[in-house]
């Protein structure tokens, strides 16, 4: 079933009606692949840093606390034991990588399907063209005004230039990113998402499903 949306300019007004291709949409399966991506990208920014020292690490006295026997007490051979107080953590965590593999198939399948999702609930506005001519905060928010997009909005181009990326990094709730780097995450982080028609080219070609294409 073709899948047509609306181009608009920067003031809202609509310029042309554009039909997506079938290639660049998915509405059958890819919901685990949504939530792997999403996953695995999180668990690539943990810090892994967590340590902490085994009996043979912690830095103390070879000494017996006390006696074998007479004392009443168990049996101790050395301060460094994880049942003592400041000795030895048992099985605690190490230093490590939560990086997770996901191969390039699967990916596609999760940004095309979050791509169709935000789609399918309105949350999408393909625009004509989104640029500044100076590095202006407020020439930004303008656009965004215009677009009716509010402040909480992904916006996707080909390229941006250097006056749209100083002019929007001021805006917290914002993010501006070229289409050829966006990931499920990011797709899915914003309540709007706003793409130039060049940058939907661009985000096209990369969801392609091949399997569907042949």
């Amino acid at each position: 079933m073709p899948t047509t949306v609306n181009v608009v300019d920067t003031s809202g007004a609509e310029v042309e009606a554009l039909e997506l291709k079938d290639t660049w949409l998915e509405r059958e399966k890819g919901v685990q692949a949504v939530h792997d991506a999403v996953v695995a990208f999180l668990a690539a920014h943990r810090a892994g840093t967590a340590s902490t020292k085994t009996r043979g690490e912690v830095v103390g006295t070879g000494a017996k606390p006390y006696r074998q026997k007479g004392t009443g007490r168990a049996r101790a051979g050395t301060y460094k034991s994880p049942i003592w107080r400041g000795g030895g953590v048992i099985f605690g965590p190490r230093p490590r990588s939560y990086a997770k593999q996901i191969n390039r198939k699967v990916l596609n399948l999760a940004l095309r399907r979050a791509f169709t999702e935000r789609l399918d609930a309105g949350e999408v506005v393909i625009v004509d063209k989104f640029d500044v001519e100076a590095p202006k905060t407020k020439d930004v928010v303008a656009l965004l005004d215009g677009l009716n997009v509010g402040s909480d909005v992904l916006v996707l181009v080909g390229e941006p230039s250097v006056n749209l990326e100083m002019a929007a990094r001021n805006l917290p709730g914002a993010e501006v990113m070229k289409a050829s780097a966006v990931n499920t995450y990011f797709m899915l982080l914003f309540k709007k998402v706003v793409i130039t028609r060049d940058a939907l080219e661009v985000l096209g070609g990369r969801i392609a499903g091949k399997e569907k294409a042949e």
